[in-house]
């Protein structure tokens, strides 16, 4: 994967001024309650440096990345998961693929939202219009993976991911995605929190903390709280246990020589016409929108290679 560079030195300031990326997860309640949390501000903005997103795209994508890392909190090893959306709005669909290590990575349907009119408020629904949620499981070893699929009902990835915890796994949940903007269109803090009910868990406690009204989890990332100090603070009367620290980031494991079997059977399947293109390539990782050039000596060389 290549990482572009963010160009905002302001930004860049403001992000080593701020905890670092990462996930930890909570026993809540007895441990009869699982909470996952994510700060995910230099994650989001390199999302967007690597796609050259725009506000719009950058807003949505990023709701997308911060989901795919919570996701990883469900999986161990070197399993992943896949969340993907297919609708009928002008978002079209996203693929966001996370591993249990926190490298996440993944991609809009469509590289720009088209909109009839300015958007008036942070109401996303019209932009998803009718589709489908769908999260696979993809375990080490297992020759199937597990899908479960809903009907959007929200156009709100964040209710949407909890409907299908609750229609698909039979497991109440509650997703919380949040992000803080500056004045020139960057993301300054982004983060979200996905809590789980374990068998063990009661009625009142799923109630109460249903009925929680959370202060801005992006806002004091932004302003330098640990996402730890955030826990303590908003569910302190749960009794928090901190089980599990682990980092999170936006990362894809394609590289340059990934790419060669590709290229390679591009070309057997129409030598002549392949070799008329023009060279140096460009081949770009639909997931990262990393680009690796190749020369035509480079591909010449692929010939009887095995």
């Amino acid at each position: 994967m290549i990482k572009k560079r963010i160009e905002d030195e302001k930004l860049l300031e403001h992000l080593k001024n701020i905890e670092m990326d990462h996930k930890e997860i909570y026993l809540l309640a007895d441990e009869s309650i699982r909470l996952s949390i994510i700060s995910a501000t230099e994650m989001v903005n390199q999302v967007k440096a690597n796609f050259s997103l725009g506000l719009l795209e950058s807003y949505i994508l990023s709701q997308g990345y911060i989901a795919g890392a919570l996701l990883s909190s469900t999986v161990k090893g070197n399993d992943r998961v896949l969340l993907q959306l297919e609708c009928g709005g002008p978002v079209k669909g996203m693929s966001i693929e996370s591993w249990a290590s926190g490298a996440v990575r993944g991609y809009l349907a469509t590289k720009s939202i088209a909109l009839e009119k300015p958007l008036e408020s942070l109401d996303t629904s019209f932009l998803y219009g009718p589709g489908f949620l769908s999260v696979t499981k993809i375990l080490e070893g297992s020759k199937t993976p597990f899908t479960g699929q809903v009907m959007m009902e929200y156009g709100n990835l964040a209710k949407d991911l909890a409907l299908y915890f609750t229609q698909s796994e039979q497991t109440p949940s509650l997703f919380y995605i949040d992000l803080s903007y500056d004045g020139r269109g960057n993301i300054d803090g982004a983060g979200g929190i996905f809590i789980q009910a374990l068998p063990s868990a009661d009625e009142k406690t799923l109630e109460e903390i249903n009925s929680m009204s959370f202060s801005p989890l992006a806002k004091a990332i932004r302003d330098g709280e640990k996402i730890s100090t955030y826990i303590e603070r908003e569910f302190s009367r749960f009794s928090a246990r901190l089980i599990k620290k682990s980092l999170v980031g936006f990362s894809c494991p394609c590289s340059k020589q990934g790419f060669l079997p590709y290229i390679k059977s591009m070309m057997e399947k129409n030598e002549e016409e392949f070799l008329s293109s023009t060279f140096p390539l460009a081949v770009e990782c639909i997931n990262c929108a990393s680009t690796y050039s190749y020369t035509k000596e480079e591909v010449l060389a692929l010939r009887g290679s095995k």
